[in-house]
């Protein structure tokens, strides 16, 4: 199939008027520049092409910015005044006169209140939202930084994540934003403390292994929310957070196993082989299940139905593993721990697979697999 010869030029994205309002540590200006880099759309003056006209009086989720891109003749506004306009040449002057004097929009023009109640879906968060678009002022700036913040949250997420430390992180995030540390500086803090959190349990120094993980973990969280805000996202970051993500869970489970030993709770030999086998079997089988799914049906799993969304919260990853894991040192049974996390990874595994199966087969009976959240 050839490419398209004539493919639509991308709106450039233009800001209006000028803001000194400082919102994480970025003027308005700057602040819709990066995210009109993010969208790999251009910045500045438009030609006689497309725009998106960016009002600098007010600040706006990412997400409403990919939204209006794809939908020419768009307006967005908050209290009837333009905060973003995807017009044509011929509609610019309108649409700057209105936002600078409150008169009325071409009438052919499509108009979304920011404070409508539907918002739209996000597939990356996983969540419908209703992304915020509010006057920049400085008595504005703490509670929209809180909902740059949240909005930055995946609504489907584990059950630490969505209700232990959100307070935290956000203390955190907005700190290294004031200071000027970068996510992949978080990023570092956060792997060295996953490292000493491994020696750790390998060494049976169980409660010292959990605070140093409950710090990385919170960073794990800190990394992204301040990409996501500060709208500094790259692909090394991306993948090196994405990485250690992807690797350490397994490699923390064999320590802990193997410090049992060293606690005075060691596994038989026999129960120490069939623990790591069904955990690393259901940690890769899991994964592989959740990359089908994507591939098959276009989102995760864990945002098909309600079920799928409500399992998120405990299924057998790192954070609710970490929970059955402190439960047991409770009693001064890290063995019990590390053999309940291998159980309870081989049941979410059959719950997800499962899972697949039964949208295959609704797939194939003709019935539609999409997201209960769209």
């Amino acid at each position: 199939m050839s490419s398209n010869p004539n493919p639509p030029t991308p709106p450039h994205v233009v800001p209006l008027g000028s803001n000194d309002v400082l919102l994480w540590g970025m003027t308005a200006h700057e602040r819709l520049r990066r995210i009109a880099a993010a969208q790999k759309l251009p910045f500045g003056a438009a030609g006689e092409g497309p725009a998106i006209l960016a009002n600098l009086a007010f600040v706006f989720d990412p997400a409403w910015l990919a939204y209006l891109k794809t939908r020419p003749n768009t307006v967005l506004t908050r209290d009837n005044v333009p905060v973003l306009a995807h017009v044509s040449a011929r509609d610019r002057g309108a649409v700057v006169h209105a936002a600078e004097t409150g008169a009325a929009l071409p009438s052919h023009l499509e108009v979304i209140p920011a404070e409508r109640e539907e918002g739209i879906f996000n597939e990356a968060l996983r969540k419908r939202e209703r992304p915020f678009a509010e006057r920049l002022v400085p008595a504005n700036v703490p509670a929209i930084e809180r909902a740059s913040y949240l909005g930055a949250y995946k609504g489907v997420t584990d059950v630490l994540t969505k209700y232990l430390w959100p307070e935290w992180a956000f203390a955190l995030t907005r700190l290294a934003a004031r200071i000027g540390l970068s996510p992949n500086g978080v990023t570092a803090i956060g792997t060295v403390l996953c490292i000493v959190s491994t020696i750790a349990f390998w060494n049976g120094w169980f409660w010292s292994g959990l605070a140093t993980g409950l710090a990385f973990m919170v960073l794990d969280t800190v990394d992204g929310k301040l990409a996501r805000c500060t709208i500094t996202s790259s692909a090394l970051g991306n993948a090196w957070d994405h990485g250690i993500d992807l690797v350490h869970p397994p490699i923390w489970w064999w320590a802990w196993a193997v410090g049992c030993a060293v606690y005075g709770r060691p596994l038989s030999d026999g129960m120490f082989w069939a623990v790591m086998g069904a955990m690393l079997f259901g940690y890769v089988a899991q994964r592989l299940i959740e990359g089908a799914f994507i591939v098959r049906f276009g989102m995760h799993i864990h945002v098909w139905q309600p079920f799928d969304s409500r399992f998120r919260l405990v299924t057998a990853r790192r954070n609710p593993n970490m929970v059955i894991l402190f439960a047991a040192l409770l009693v001064s049974r890290p063995d019990w721990g590390i053999i309940a996390v291998a159980v309870w990874t081989m049941v979410s595994l059959a719950v997800h697979l499962l899972r697949l199966v039964q949208a295959m087969l609704e797939k194939s009976a003709g019935r539609p697999v999409v997201s209960w959240l769209a």
